[in-house]
């Protein structure tokens, strides 16, 4: 299930096409990386998620347009994966599963 987040224009001009580079790139390397290195793990969807956004907001912004000439300032994989062991390690020692939480 895909989700658009409508984004205002601002003075007429849209701002819906300019993306995090590193959105992709993350979504691309968590499940290798959880399943070579978290194999005994159940994560369930929410955890997914928290993984995903822990790990983007732990790493610089790297916003583009298209059009725009992008110099490359890439983050390797392995800066990533760093960043992404800390995100995971984070949302263990901190569930926020439904079981978890008192009603």
């Amino acid at each position: 299930m895909t989700k658009t987040h409508e984004i205002p224009t601002v003075n007429g001009v849209e701002l819906a096409g300019i993306r995090n580079r590193n959105e992709r790139r993350v979504a691309e390397i968590m499940p290798e990386l959880l399943t070579e290195e978290y194999q005994d793990f159940i994560f369930d969807p929410l955890d997914i998620q928290d993984i995903y956004a822990l790990t983007l907001n732990l790493l610089p912004a790297r916003y583009v347009q298209s059009g725009t000439i992008v110099l490359s300032n890439k983050l390797s994989e392995y800066e990533i994966k760093g960043k992404m062991r800390i995100a995971v390690e984070r949302v263990l020692e901190n569930p926020t599963r439904a079981e978890n939480q008192e009603g």
